[in-house]
């Protein structure tokens, strides 16, 4: 197959050379590949795969995929419908599971409608640090004593990884394990090297070091969750696009598939949404591609596709600090000469919250911060906004003085947040969970942890009961919302996790 007239290569790789200059010689960097259905039409690379060998970054440097996993397992959920169907609940797969999460169905718990609490920021709430090691059967242990989702299951999109890891949990009772369909199903059929380690510190031959910046010197990166098949698959930018090359070529063993994974879902109540099975749609013009981004504590990926020209983009990256997606977008952009979309700064800077509940967001210019979650903000006509993410839906318009519209597909109306109002003194206490954690309010302030990693964080109230504060975690800085439910009852409120709850100690 010759290369479509239409595609300008020549624009798409000067987008991509010009979105990745910030990949300096000798610091942590990554790699780009275009491709079609005739093979890779541009790669690049910058930077260095470490900052112990100074070696240079390449297409064939191993990165950890993350989230880019998830398309690849539900793969594999697919190829044993027989055993496992999208419709069937969680709970008959996972008979230890409680309700309301015993109902999720194995496709809400995959296209991000199951409201399942992410497991990760479940563990941030009970003050675990992401360096801290979990294994997978005292984690399921641990899901499975949970008792309240983030929402009604197919009501909303909102992005969580527990999905993955409970249907992973239910195929391997069955026998079935991740990697073993990876090996036998991608890797020797297409000859490329990808590997789906169990937790963090399994050795994967090849793999470089990933990197975040402390704002004084570059850091290794670390973790010490269970991956999970929601993120664990690893392999190089080449490797990543000889598997979707073969994917959009809808030949062979793969014919089907990426019609099957990019399938409409649907809300509930019959709404459609733009998250597949571990695929996103996004937007240039009257064009829609899919695709999906990756994140780990130092490494940063995103694919794009185009399934009618067959042409799509790989951006893999082993620093903290890239934007995948704004790469594989404007570089389809410049290949298709499609025109962006204008960022809107003008929907009015300030924090806003619903009357009641947890649900705040933040305008900074074209930047909306919702539940500590970034999108930015793009025109959607009429006096709309939009964050244009299928992971991630987001659309507003000003009223009067109030935000409205819906967020994750529920209707939201937010209010400017109240201004300097006092933390009350009533709020003052030991606050004790379930699972054993605590933490202490003081004068207004968050005491959280013990020893030398207790932080201390100041309260700033939002109005009726709901306060923000901040926690730091590693390479990651997290608002939190805590919301008041009775007396001597609250949450803690994080955008992937919006049921962690402690009690006032007597």
């Amino acid at each position: 197959m010759t290369k479509p007239a239409s595609l300008d290569w020549q624009a798409a790789e000067a987008t991509a050379r010009r979105l990745t200059r910030q990949w300096a010689a000798d610091e942590p960097g990554g790699g780009v590949i275009g491709f079609d259905a005739s093979g890779i039409c541009f790669s690049h690379a910058g930077g260095v795969e470490s900052l112990a060998t100074f070696a240079p970054f390449t297409v064939d440097s191993v990165v950890r995929y993350a989230s880019l996993t998830k398309h690849v397992f539900s793969a594999m959920v697919l190829a044993h419908s027989d055993l496992i169907g999208l419709d069937d609940p969680l709970g008959q797969h996972l008979q230890e599971l409680r309700s309301p999460l015993a109902e999720v169905t194995v496709g809400q718990a995959l296209d991000m409608s199951g409201g399942l609490p992410d497991t990760r920021e479940c563990l941030s709430l009970l003050g675990l640090s992401v360096y801290t090691e979990t294994k997978a059967g005292a984690l399921l242990d641990y899901i499975s004593r949970l008792e309240r989702l983030n929402f009604a299951a197919g009501t909303e999109v909102s992005y969580s990884n527990t999905g993955y890891r409970l249907v992973e949990a239910a195929l391997e009772r069955r026998g079935f394990g991740f990697d073993d369909f990876v090996q036998r199903e991608l890797s020797t059929p297409l000859g490329i090297a990808l590997k789906a380690p169990d937790v963090w510190n399994d050795p994967v031959k090849d793999l470089v070091p990933g990197y975040w910046h402390s704002g004084e010197s570059w850091q290794l990166s670390a973790a010490g969750l269970h991956i999970s098949a929601s993120g664990s698959l690893t392999g190089s930018a080449r490797a990543l696009a000889t598997w979707l090359q073969a994917l959009l070529g809808d030949e062979g063993r793969f014919a089907g598939l990426l019609q099957k994974l990019q399938a409409t879902r649907f809300l509930a109540d019959g709404r459609p949404t733009g998250y597949g099975l571990g695929l996103r749609k996004s937007w240039l013009g009257p064009r829609e591609f899919v695709g999906h981004g990756g994140s780990h504590p130092g490494y940063k990926t995103y694919f794009l596709l185009d399934p009618e020209t067959h042409a799509g983009f790989v951006v893999v990256s082993n620093r903290e600090d890239t934007n995948g997606y704004k790469i594989a977008l404007e570089s389809m952009a410049g290949l298709t000469g499609l025109t962006l979309p204008a960022p809107v700064t003008d929907l009015g800077d300030g924090l806003y919250v619903t009357e009641t509940g947890p649900w705040w967001i933040e305008i900074k210019g074209s930047t909306c911060t919702y539940l500590d979650a970034d999108e930015t903000l793009y025109d959607d006509g009429e006096g709309w906004v939009s964050s244009r993410s299928a992971s991630s839906p987001l659309r507003l318009r000003r009223d009067g003085s109030a935000l409205v519209g819906e967020v994750g597909h529920a209707a939201r109306r937010f209010l400017p947040a109240a201004a300097h109002e006092p933390v009350p003194a009533s709020l003052s206490g030991v606050w004790h969970s379930d699972e054993g954690a605590e933490f202490t309010i003081e004068n207004g302030t968050v005491l959280m942890g013990i020893g030398p990693v207790r932080q201390a964080r100041t309260l700033n109230a939002l109005g009726n009961g709901r306060f923000l504060f901040t926690l730091n975690d590693g390479p990651w800085v997290k608002r939190i919302c805590l919301h008041m439910l009775a007396p001597d009852r609250l949450e803690l409120v994080s955008s992937r996790a919006r049921m962690i709850e402690y009690r006032r100690r007597a």
